[in-house]
């Protein structure tokens, strides 16, 4: 089965998590998803002696179903993050350039209305305020007075077109702010899912090797199956560090 098709069956269970028992993965989200398809392998053979001790074959066969649905959610919240990240970068590229645009607009307009005190006051109005959101209305309000009172731009030998270009340019800065400050596409609602499915995964994770350490805790052999190959080596790469301070 796909990785969607796991999110979508699972999807209900995993939302149903409460917030106060999600937890955050504490080892890298690939490895873990990789533990938790090891151990669905390892745990198959030894399918017969974990029943009696109350892990089932559902249960067993459940796990790659999970990782799949904590990978899918992953790949979203990775989408979601980096589609801010990306629109936050192109903002801090294009918003200088949007300001001197505007900016130029703005000259262009005083000087055209120059002798006409009651667009001039309406060119003033446009220019009060501050902050990025004004400046995009800013953009709009332009295009609309120019439009209005073509024939002092024209005068001038303004170029009529830079007004369309205004006025799209303020819808295009408007939707890219929006994603740059996560209005459209909110990281943390997709991380939090993407931690609940960690939760949902590592749950069963969890039950299944504490029964494989109880059932082969006389079996070496057997037993490394049902402990995390991640958090061995961490704990021997800080004894060895221990060691080399001492």
């Amino acid at each position: 089965m796909a990785n969607i098709d796991d999110y979508n069956d699972l999807l209900a269970n995993i939302q149903a998590i409460p917030d106060e028992e999600t937890t955050e993965p504490t080892l890298p989200v690939d490895v873990a998803l990789q533990e938790a398809e090891n151990l669905h392998h390892w745990s198959l053979d030894d399918a017969a002696a974990l029943e009696v001790v109350g892990i089932t074959a559902d249960m067993i066969n459940a796990l790659p179903v999970r990782a799949g649905a904590c990978r899918e959610a992953q790949s979203i919240w990775n989408k979601d993050y980096r589609s801010q990240q990306e629109a936050q970068k192109q903002w801090a590229e294009q918003v200088p350039e949007a300001y001197a645009f505007r900016d130029d607009l703005l000259a262009s307009m005083r000087f055209a209305y120059r002798k006409d005190e009651a667009l001039l006051s309406r060119v003033s109005a446009i220019t009060e305020g501050n902050g990025h959101a004004d400046m995009i209305q800013d953009l709009n309000d332009i295009a609309v007075l120019g439009r209005e009172n073509t024939d002092p731009l024209t005068a001038i030998g303004f170029d009529l077109d830079q007004l369309d270009v205004a006025a799209t340019r303020a819808d295009e800065l408007a939707d890219l702010l929006a994603e740059a400050n996560g209005d459209k596409a909110d990281p943390n609602e997709s991380k939090l899912i993407r931690d609940k499915a960690y939760t949902h995964m590592k749950s069963l994770v969890d039950e299944i090797r504490e029964a494989g350490k109880y059932v082969f805790r006389n079996n070496k052999n057997r037993l490394k199956g049902y402990s995390s190959e991640y958090w061995r080596k961490q704990n021997r790469k800080k004894a060895d560090d221990v060691e080399v301070t001492d």
